[in-house]
């Protein structure tokens, strides 16, 4: 199935890419898929292993277990702060 992938502020630097459109496999929890992309390459490995990192699945945070279905939106994003 297909979902959106959307990488923001120091992943999208390190990634070099804004997003795109990836296949999983039907089932897939947002862990599965974060594995997934982390094969690409060691960059890839480094950048989505990172402890920090926040998910969120059609703008709403969500947990590693999540299962995805087609059409969703997860984007990764490092925590933010503001004054």
């Amino acid at each position: 199935m297909k979902i959106r992938v959307l990488f923001f502020a120091r992943l999208r630097e390190q990634l070099g890419s804004p997003g795109e459109e990836v296949d999983v496999a039907d089932g897939a929890s947002v862990a599965a898929l974060r594995a997934q992309l982390s094969l690409r390459s060691a960059a890839w490995g480094e950048a989505l292993e990172a402890r920090n990192l926040r998910i969120a699945v059609n703008q709403d945070m969500a947990a590693v277990d999540q299962v995805l279905k087609a059409g969703d939106e997860v984007a990764f994003f490092p925590p933010v702060t503001g004054g």
